[in-house]
């Protein structure tokens, strides 16, 4: 396994199938992800008239909301000197460089330059990226060649409080992944969390899973009947149903993506429909106002997490609040080391979603490798149909 515990590993071979978190450019993981739509920036985020820049698997760019409200993606830097594009002006559905003036269309046509002859704009082109908004969320397709349709979710088109919402994480994303995949750590990471509320953390759970024509789906029984089932969405996406926090909030739908920054961190994009509409919908947004003002009073979540993992707090001395899951995730996965150590681990039959997961990918990879067909994932069906808690 190329991954070494803290350490960034550079020049892994392109051989090496089981390399899932080198993910810069021209990396077998990277050649991998790009060939899906990731999700880049919360929407809400970008005003018409703004641009920003990003960084995703360890590539810079310049996102950009044009004066008509279209999200674009573009190259990080004016072709003429170089400088930063997203210091820049936006123009219409254009984009002017700060240092010089030349100005930029969302294909990435240069259309002008005040400087110059006419005749020379239309000989400068820098790259420009398929973008989409959807769901709250702005989407970027980073590969080579068309892309595929941006998959549509139904689940969260419907009527209720659609939300988004994204944290950084200090580690590789796919300590994040497996995260996901882990039904067994919720009885003892989330020992003291919500789960405690709904019966999961009576007892463990009996693992099983399945590939699916979508990814993987992940169910945990346990004695009293409770099944929590969730879907792994290959390559990076997580969809499951959430129970609802209290009386005025319903029960959700949620999608997340963790989405590599570069080697060493990632960020999730999150978004989720809360089942309620009329007065309760109102008492939901009143009361998630309220969470939301709660929280920014309290030491940041990554702060906690760090300062347990320095060893100035224990988990168990952190005071209730809203956001003690995340940071308890945060506190296991960063632990593990910026990139874990899985040559050295111990898997046991706990682990089976985890093992599932990484032959998907090494199946997918070492396909991409050799130029032979990858499956197509896709959705055939409305994954509420199969619930969870």
């Amino acid at each position: 396994m190329a991954a070494t515990n803290g350490a960034v590993r550079r020049e892994v071979a392109a051989a090496d199938y089981t390399d899932f978190v080198h993910t810069g450019p021209g990396t077998l993981a990277g050649r991998y992800l790009r060939r899906f739509w990731q999700p880049v920036y919360l929407a809400t985020d970008l005003p018409a008239g703004h641009a920003k820049p990003i960084r995703i698997m360890s590539e810079d760019f310049t996102l950009y909301r044009g004066e008509g409200g279209h999200p674009h993606v573009i190259a990080p830097r004016c072709a003429h000197r170089g400088t930063q594009l997203s210091t820049g002006w936006v123009e219409g559905d254009c984009i002017r460089c700060f240092y010089h003036g030349w100005k930029y269309d969302h294909t990435g046509q240069c259309v002008e330059m005040p400087a110059e002859d006419p005749s020379f704009p239309p000989k400068v082109r820098i790259a420009s990226y398929p973008t989409e908004e959807y769901l709250g969320l702005i989407f970027a397709y980073l590969g080579e060649g068309a892309p595929p349709p941006l998959a549509r979710w139904p689940e969260l088109e419907g009527e209720g409080v659609l939300e988004q919402s994204t944290y950084l994480r200090p580690c590789n994303y796919f300590n994040n992944l497996e995260n996901m995949a882990d039904e067994t750590h919720i009885a003892f990471a989330h020992r003291r969390s919500v789960f405690d509320r709904v019966g999961v953390n009576d007892d463990l759970p009996r693992i099983a899973a399945e590939e699916t024509e979508y990814g993987i789906r992940r169910m945990g029984t346990r004695a009293n009947g409770i099944t929590r089932v969730s879907h792994i969405l290959m390559p990076n996406g997580f969809y499951f149903k959430g129970t609802p926090n209290d009386d005025a909030s319903g029960w959700s739908e949620m999608l997340a993506w963790r989405v590599p920054i570069d080697d060493t961190q990632h960020r999730s994009f999150n978004t989720n429909l809360v089942h309620v509409t009329g007065e309760a919908a109102a008492r939901y947004r009143e009361r998630q106002a309220a969470r939301r003002a709660a929280l920014a009073a309290l030491p940041p979540a990554e702060e906690v997490a760090a300062a347990v993992l320095r060893g100035e707090l224990r988990p168990q001395d952190i005071p209730e609040r809203d956001d003690l899951i995340p940071i308890q995730d945060a506190i296991a996965q960063a632990g593990q080391g910026v990139i874990a150590d899985r040559a050295h681990e111990r898997l046991g039959r706990e682990d089976s979603v985890i093992i599932l997961l990484r032959k998907l990918w090494a199946r997918e990879l070492q396909a991409l490798a050799e130029g032979r067909p990858l499956k197509a994932w896709q959705r055939t069906e409305r994954l509420t149909a199969a619930g969870g808690v």
